[in-house]
């Protein structure tokens, strides 16, 4: 197989990156892959805790299928045995345990959102319970017998905990270790990951030096910001924007976005060129919003396809720069009179009356285009017309 020369994937691999643990190495390796025309072993575990993934989570993934465009292999570890530990890393107390079927479950619905980034037919999918599961005790006391307790003490995670004087749960000490274990069952060249996970990373260099392997390279990715701008991205902050979302909604959601994050997001969360890149500082504080409508595009396109994104950007236009009511919305009839709140938590336009009521009160629902603020306000059966609740919600009643 012909690689790209030396040079050519050092700028891609740098692009977006943190640190590169030791970049030196990193060369060294990469200079014996193209002379040996031989891949290198790209490793990236998750931990599926939970099940749904979002841009935040794709950076890595990003990086991983830029490797693959580079001609080395992609693994993807899901930790259907670690993820029954839980990642310490960032908590401040124990985490509930999964089920070995609970993490299983995750980890199919993990791959099967990966591989809208992945090139699948070349992505290598491995579950560490293959490896794991096969330890016995004395497997175990060996690996453990490698490690001081204070080594992994110095992760700032059980620190934290101590100085706080929070339990720390033995098994959770075991985590680190695990993962190590897993670029040793692998022959892993390169681990990826979030700056979060810097330690569970060298970790597999130390594993794999004190069995006798050639330590792999850690490269580290920044954690990217939510659409409010400041928090890492996060599903519970409800700043995330979903891979699997509607269409629609990653493009509005994109659109939303603080004009300072645009490049980052561009960087970090597309798959245009290094050349294109180079070119958009400028353009983009010339013109952040039609960037932004271009970032929305790509973002879209690439979890989806090129008609879908362009779909996405007419239906915001139609919505926010037209004031139209977009083609296709649900539709319902009334068969009894009904409270407004009542009608739209039950077409799902809110979670919950109290959510109701507040956009209500916030003057965010109307019908047919006139406010309604009375969030006593009861509908007639035989009333025909069109509901918005906030900006891109709405229901037509028949």
């Amino acid at each position: 197989m012909n690689f790209p020369s030396l040079n050519e994937q050092i700028d891609v691999i740098k692009r977006g990156t943190v640190e590169i643990i030791p970049e030196d190495e990193l060369v060294k390796k990469i200079e014996k892959s193209i002379a040996k025309k031989i891949p290198l072993n790209i490793k990236l575990g998750c931990d599926p805790s939970r099940p749904d993934l979002h841009i935040g989570h794709a950076v890595v993934l990003n990086k991983l299928r830029q490797f693959q465009e580079l001609g080395h292999t992609a693994i993807l570890i899901i930790g259907d045995y670690t993820g029954m530990i839980g990642d310490p890393t960032g908590k401040k107390k124990t985490r509930p345990q999964l089920t070995y079927e609970e993490a299983s479950e995750n980890g199919k619905t993990y791959y099967d959102q990966a591989v809208k980034i992945l090139d699948k037919d070349k992505t290598k999918i491995l579950y560490n319970s293959d490896w794991l599961a096969k330890l016995n005790l004395q497997n175990l006391i060996e690996l453990m017998s490698k490690f001081t307790v204070q080594r992994i003490l110095e992760r700032d995670d059980f620190t934290n905990r101590l100085n706080e004087q929070a339990e720390i749960a033995f098994h959770e000490m075991l985590y680190p270790l695990m993962q190590g274990y897993d670029s040793y069952a692998i022959n892993s060249d390169v681990e990826l990951g979030g700056t979060d996970q810097k330690f569970n990373n060298l970790m597999g260099r130390d594993v794999q030096k004190r069995f006798g392997r050639e330590p792999q390279i850690v490269i580290t990715m920044p954690l990217l910001e939510g659409i409010d701008g400041s928090e890492k991205m996060s599903k519970s902050l409800d700043n995330a924007i979903g891979i699997s979302e509607d269409p629609k909604d990653i493009f509005g959601k994109t659109m939303r976005i603080p004009d300072n994050l645009i490049y980052k997001y561009f960087e970090l969360g597309t798959q245009i060129s290094v050349g294109e890149l180079k070119e958009l500082t400028e353009k983009i504080a010339e013109s952040p919003r039609d960037y932004k409508r271009k970032l929305g595009f790509e973002i879209v396109k690439l979890y989806y396809d090129e008609p879908t994104a362009e779909r996405a950007v007419e239906e915001f236009d139609k919505i926010f720069i037209k004031k139209e009511i977009p083609d296709d919305i649900p539709e319902t009839m009334l068969r009894e009179d009904i409270k407004l709140i009542n009608l739209i938590v039950v077409n799902k336009m809110a979670d919950s009356n109290s959510a109701a009521r507040k956009l209500i009160e916030a003057g965010a629902v109307s019908i047919d285009g006139e406010k309604v603020g009375d969030v006593n306000f009861l509908i007639e059966k035989d009333k025909k017309f069109t509901l918005k609740v906030g900006k891109r919600k709405f229901l037509k009643v028949n």
